[in-house]
């Protein structure tokens, strides 16, 4: 017999929700709506578990609506389950709440790969990336203005608020080791900032060259990470000893570095290329 999502012990058969709470016990739901406050006070025929299986039920069917999206997580189960409006799917997300979640991701968010994984290694640092998207539109209400602020454009504000997302994630799995988000004023390099906490001395980062700030640089340095940043041709640092094999040695701040200077080429369809060049 397995516990159900609704409360009490049922047999339910495979489906979304079975599939979720193989990833996400129930026990650890039921911990962590504890641990935040958000658990229901009387019996209800939506109990606050359900609220956070379906808000991630709508984070894998980001495209439907929200009865489409309750269809697709009780589909398959063996018992009588409710039929709610989406009014009252509006009302179990806001019972619910922010904090479950967010205790739930601080708990599950970390690197997936065992030692004996292929392809998330470099010798013995694990590679991790940043990884952002500023194009995140979220509804147009007066809430989500307020904090988001408007995007302006030539031709005024746009049309709804933008979100910016910024993650590290593990490179290979890509399990996510730490995520923050917030008004796309703000850019990359400030939130890739506060993803610095994150990364421990066995990490290599690789990150493009919206990534290279000084001040980034010497916060990953100073989490014993090591980095392998792509820099544009326009930075020159000064060169301080060549190496046999064509890099050189540079500082940057109280950084010893290394840069590799290399051509990175690209080649669409129709065989037509371009090349640039860059450094590391």
């Amino acid at each position: 017999m397995a516990q159900s999502v609704t409360g009490g012990t049922d047999v339910f058969a495979p489906g979304h929700i079975g599939e979720l709470t193989q990833v996400i016990p129930l026990e650890l739901v039921d911990a962590v709506l504890d641990g935040t406050g958000a658990r229901e006070r009387r019996l209800r025929s939506l109990p606050s578990r359900v609220g956070v299986y379906f808000v991630l039920a709508l984070g894998l069917f980001g495209d439907l609506g929200t009865g489409l999206v309750w269809g697709k997580l009780v589909a398959g189960l063996t018992v009588m389950v409710p039929r709610p409006s989406e009014k009252a799917l509006r009302d179990l997300r806001r019972r619910v709440g922010v904090a479950p979640l967010k205790r739930l991701f601080d708990v599950l968010a970390g690197p997936l790969a065992q030692p004996s994984t292929p392809g998330v290694r470099y010798r013995r640092w694990r590679t991790v990336a940043f990884d952002g998207c500023g194009s995140l539109n979220v509804p147009d209400h007066e809430r989500n203005w307020s904090w988001l602020g408007r995007t302006q454009r030539r031709h005024g504000p746009t049309g709804y608020p933008r979100l910016m997302l910024m993650t590290l994630c593990e490179t290979g799995t890509r399990g996510l080791i730490g995520a923050v988000f917030g008004p796309a004023s703000k850019g990359e390099t400030d939130y890739a900032h506060d993803l610095v906490g994150h990364l421990t001395s066995d990490m290599l980062v690789l990150a493009d060259r919206a990534f290279d700030s000084n001040r980034l640089l010497v916060d990953i340095a100073a989490q014993g990470a090591q980095f392998l940043i792509r820099a544009t041709s326009v930075r020159r640092p000064p060169v301080l000893a060549l190496l046999p094999d064509g890099s050189y040695l540079t500082r940057i701040g109280d950084l010893s570095l290394r840069v590799i200077e290399a051509e990175v080429r690209s080649c669409t369809a129709d065989a037509a290329c371009s090349a640039g060049p860059t450094a590391c």
